[in-house]
């Protein structure tokens, strides 16, 4: 009796042990095979529809921004799929800039070759966001306009009546008004034609309800549209911080503290010597680092986004921001300066270094 119960317990045991190391395997198996199946599924079209919608991507824009984008406009199901697949096939720094011509029947594989390829829409004229007017000048010049005619489409007292420019004061550049979008391009599209499409959808962002937010923090639409081209300098929308750091700059200008914002120093010494180079030190009234308040004018073009972050700032008491080195999308907020300074030699040891 002895040694049957003995067998049997071992018996036992030995089962026991089996499922203790089958179970975890087993686990293992499911989990990889969900995930599988997960990221298959997520590569696959939204829908069957063959409607183009048109997506623009900014130059220097980021995976998570691209895929941000792609998800709002209804052609991707998951960023992180999104994602993964340009890590695996090795595109992540392969995705070109400009106007493209999208469906939702294209799955991600394709969607991302055409990225890749910079497959553009040839009847799009894109203009990006973030960008200077002279930066703007130079893409109606490679897409085939001529100086003369670029110069003449951007006389801006032809325009002076225009709604979008009611906010800006006579006589100055179109500078942050022209509306960062992908315009229909025909064969009798002008420069005017297109500059006149831009100011129109730069009037459909400046509302009355946009108006009166900006009311509320101390703001018109003009001096809006200075600090959100700053904003969009500073941040990439995706990083979902901009209302943060146009907080950071609002507490600044309410409390006569020096907004210090690189961008706008650069800005002024680039228009000024051709070259950025100096910039933190360079004399211009631009320079937020020697002089008070918001600089002369805006300092790129300005979307959507910046605009209401400015307008809607979020409830916060900061005073110093400074991005990561490692990953563009993140931004280190400090009430202090000697917080500010550390989050600066711990989070921004190579970019800061240069300034």
């Amino acid at each position: 009796m002895s040694k049957f119960h003995s067998r049997k317990q071992y018996t036992k045991k030995r089962s026991k042990l089996w499922i203790v190391f089958l179970l975890p395997i087993v686990i293992i198996g499911v989990t990889v095979a969900t995930a599988v199946g997960w990221y298959t599924q997520n590569l696959r079209p939204v829908s069957g529809s063959d409607e183009q919608v048109v997506v623009t991507i900014p130059i220097g824009a980021t995976v998570p921004e691209i895929a941000d984008t792609l998800l709002q406009r209804g052609l991707i199901r998951s960023t992180l799929a999104f994602d993964i697949y340009t890590r695996i096939q090795n595109d992540r720094n392969k995705l070109q800039a400009g106007g493209y011509k999208l469906m939702a029947s294209q799955s991600v594989s394709e969607i991302v070759d055409k990225l890749v390829s910079g497959d553009v829409a040839t009847d799009l004229f894109t203009i990006l966001p973030a960008q200077r007017l002279d930066q703007v000048k130079s893409a109606f010049m490679q897409a085939g306009f001529n100086s003369d005619e670029v110069n003449a489409g951007f006389e801006p007292t032809q325009y002076a009546e225009h709604p979008a420019l009611q906010f800006k004061p006579r006589g100055e550049s179109l500078e942050g008004y022209l509306y960062p979008e992908s315009y229909q391009r025909t064969s009798s599209s002008t420069v005017e034609s297109i500059i006149i499409a831009s100011l129109d959808q730069m009037a459909l962002v400046l509302t009355p309800s946009l108006e009166a937010d900006l009311r509320k923090v101390g703001l018109n639409m003009h001096d809006a549209v200075i600090l959100a081209s700053i904003v969009e300098r500073e941040v990439p929308a995706v990083s979902g911080v901009r209302s943060t750091v146009a907080q950071v700059y609002l507490k600044r200008l309410n409390e006569s503290i020096l907004l210090q914002a690189d961008p706008t120093a650069q800005y002024g010494t680039l228009l000024a010597t051709g070259t950025e180079a100096g910039w933190k030190e360079y004399d211009t009234p631009y320079n937020t680092y020697i002089y008070s308040g918001l600089p002369p004018g805006p300092i790129v073009n300005v979307s959507a986004s910046a605009l209401y972050a400015v307008a809607n700032p979020t409830q916060t008491d900061y005073l110093f921001f400074v991005a990561d080195d490692a990953d563009q999308t993140t931004t280190h907020f400090s009430r202090t300066l000697e917080e500010h300074e550390e989050a600066t030699a711990k989070f921004c040891r190579v970019k800061c270094s240069s300034y």
